[in-house]
C-alpha cells in the first residue's frame, strides 16, 4: 500500500529502545512532522526511534476526486466525516505491520506509541486499539475517532492511555469532533487526557512542551 518506505529518525549516539510511530495529515508526507521531533522536550535518557509513514496517494471525493497523499477517502464532509472505512483499517493494517517490525527489531511493544494528526490521528485511534499487543500510549492530534461505532478494541489494550490534543480555532476538523472523540473513547472505557490550545489546525509550542512531558512519562522507564 505504501508508494514509499517511511522517514525514520534515530536517536543520536544510542540503539534505540522505544518507538514512536507518527502519521501525517491529508495532503502531506512524512516530512511534514520532521521538524518536531528534535523540538521536542525529551528526557536526554530516552532513545527513541520516530517512524513517519507516508500516506499513498488516493483520489478524494471531497476535493473533486483529485488525487494526493491520503490514509482514505472523506466522502463528504459533514461533521459525521463520512468516509471509506476499508482504506482507513488498510492504512491501520500498515500501522501494525510497522510495529510488527519493530518488535521483530528487539523494542518491547510496551515502548512503542503511536501517534497521528488529523487523518493519521483517525487512522491512529483505531490502529492503537486494535493492536493485539499491548502499546505505550496513544497520542491523537487535531483529529476524530471515525471508526468509534464499528471498533472491536483489543483486550490487549484497555488499559491504553489516551492523549488527545485539539485547537479550539480549528476550521478544518471542529473542534467538536476532537471531544466528541474522546467521548467516544471514554465511553469505550479508555482513560483520556484531553487538552485544548489557542490555535487552528496545527501545533503549537505550547502543545511541543506538553507531548514531551507525556513521551517522557510513557516511555521514561523499560518495563520489567
Amino acid at each position: 500500500m505504501a508508494d514509499s518506505s517511511p522517514l525514520i529518525i534515530e536517536p543520536q549516539h544510542r540503539t534505540a529502545d522505544a518507538t514512536v510511530i507518527l502519521l501525517h495529515g491529508l495532503g502531506a508526507d512524512g516530512h511534514d512532522f520532521e521538524p518536531l521531533v528534535p523540538a521536542l522536550p525529551l528526557d536526554d535518557s530516552l532513545a527513541v526511534r520516530f517512524i513517519l509513514p507516508h500516506a499513498p496517494r488516493l483520489a478524494v471525493t471531497v476535493n473533486g476526486g483529485m488525487e494526493m497523499p491520503a490514509w482514505y477517502d472523506i466522502l463528504d464532509m459533514n461533521l459525521g466525516r463520512r468516509i471509506d472505512e476499508a482504506q482507513l483499517k488498510a492504512s491501520a493494517d500498515r500501522v501494525h505491520a510497522l510495529i510488527d517490525a519493530e518488535i521483530a527489531k528487539g523494542i518491547d511493544s510496551r515502548r512503542i506509541v503511536v501517534a497521528g494528526f488529523s487523518q493519521g490521528g483517525a487512522v491512529a485511534y483505531h490502529a492503537a486499539l486494535t493492536y493485539p499487543q499491548p502499546l505505550a500510549g496513544l497520542l491523537a492530534l487535531s483529529t476524530y475517532f471515525a471508526t468509534a461505532e464499528s471498533i472491536q478494541p483489543s483486550e490487549a489494550n484497555r488499559a491504553l492511555p489516551i492523549e488527545v490534543h485539539h485547537g479550539s480555532f480549528d476550521p478544518v476538523v471542529p473542534e467538536t469532533l476532537g471531544h466528541e472523540g474522546a467521548e467516544r473513547a471514554e465511553a469505550l472505557g479508555y482513560a483520556v487526557n484531553y487538552r485544548t490550545y489557542p490555535m487552528q489546525h496545527a501545533l503549537c509550542p505550547e502543545q511541543i512542551g506538553d507531548i514531551g512531558p507525556w513521551l517522557n512519562a510513557r516511555l521514561g522507564a523499560k518495563e520489567a
